[in-house]
């Protein structure tokens, strides 16, 4: 049998300002590790994606992206790769990261969506699924200086008391002081609002820092500086500024970009990162080795199909036939997302998640 051959994947949309028509034959290459679904078209530039998990129905859960553009959207997909228009937001200033959490706050839990608006200065922050701002038209980051321009932002929820933060990067920034984190709190109203409490993160100067991503259970922050390698940093802000490691630091053929975590146990799982410009994304291990848990030594390399990844999320959670074991999410350059089935990146040489074991 040819290893080669075309597959038709087609999606039909209305054409719009956040979404466009799209249909054509993909070529299949061997060694290459396929999507069960390709979303819908943006129009701009998709960036980064995030996923809510559906607690109720995890077949109704939902995948947010960014489309990057000075009018650009946080477009809402289904798990067919659909947009649901409905829920998508319009006329954000180049929207550039999201990321989604489950917060608690004054005894009450919710999902929140929390962007970067690169072009306006701010964090925005979003109710999830029914996709209403929260925020008072935004919080405004990197008061007081001359570079701003937000991309990068993770959420961190502290697991003692439930704190609630945002770590925020920016498109250039001093060795240091680059990232600045928030913590997040409602006012009177019900809305959203932020107080910074450090800055910190060494930078190369090679190129820039977008992607970071944290890990809540085992209270650590990575963010990609790109062309350099992957740096560890403490989430807690009361725990310092200590530089726990950099790794990722070879065989990648330019940008280290998006940076998602999947949890095999809570303690437990692998740290994927996009090696742009290859096309493959680099897997290291979560927790470390028994004599050093900041020695996070690579376990696998995958060539994906999406293009030029930027962004990228993981869960490990069964969200139904399509995705029992977990859903790995890739931004590709065609202004699309692609889903992949966990169990085809895993192949033979990763770990399903212990609670959706076979």
């Amino acid at each position: 049998m040819n290893s080669r051959y075309l597959i038709p994947v087609v999606f039909l949309a209305i054409p719009s300002s956040c979404w466009e028509l799209t249909g054509k034959s993909r070529e299949i290459l061997p060694n290459t590790v396929y999507p069960k679904v390709i979303t819908e078209k943006a129009v701009h530039d998709t960036d980064d994606p995030a996923i809510w998990y559906n607690l109720e129905d995890p077949t109704s859960s939902l995948v947010i992206g960014t489309d990057k553009g000075e009018n650009g959207c946080l477009l809402v997909y289904g798990l067919d790769g659909h947009i649901i228009r409905e829920k998508t937001v319009k006329g954000l200033n180049r929207p550039n990261n999201v990321d989604v959490k489950q917060v608690t706050i004054n005894g009450n839990s919710f999902s929140i969506a929390a962007i970067t608006e690169r072009g306006e200065n701010k964090l925005r922050i979003f109710s999830v699924p029914d996709m209403e701002p929260i925020d008072q038209g935004g919080i405004e980051l990197f008061k007081g200086e001359e570079e701003r321009a937000p991309m990068g932002v993770a959420l961190y929820i502290r697991p003692r008391d439930n704190a609630v933060f945002a770590i925020v990067s920016r498109k250039l920034g001093p060795s240091g002081r680059y990232l600045w984190q928030y913590r997040l709190d409602l006012d009177k109203n019900g809305n959203f609002v932020g107080i910074k409490v450090r800055e910190f993160g060494q930078f190369s100067r090679k190129k820039e820092i977008e992607a970071i991503v944290v890990d809540d259970e085992l209270g650590y922050v990575y963010y990609s500086d790109e062309q350099f390698g992957v740096r560890k940093y403490f989430a807690d802000p009361e725990l310092g500024n200590e530089e726990l490691a950099v790794f990722a630091q070879k065989g990648f053929a330019e940008d280290h970009e998006g940076i998602s975590i999947y949890k095999v146990s809570s303690q437990t799982g692998y740290i994927l990162v996009s090696d742009q410009k290859a096309g493959k994304f680099h897997i290291f291990r979560r927790e470390g080795t028994i004599r050093d848990k900041h020695q996070h030594n690579l376990v696998k390399i995958v060539q994906l199909a999406a293009k030029e990844s930027d962004g990228s999320e993981v869960v490990s959670v069964n969200l139904g036939p399509s995705f029992p074991n977990g859903l790995f999410v890739a931004m590709s350059t065609d202004k699309t997302f692609h889903y992949y089935d966990w169990r085809d990146i895993a192949g033979d040489d990763l770990k399903l998640a212990e609670s959706l074991r076979e």
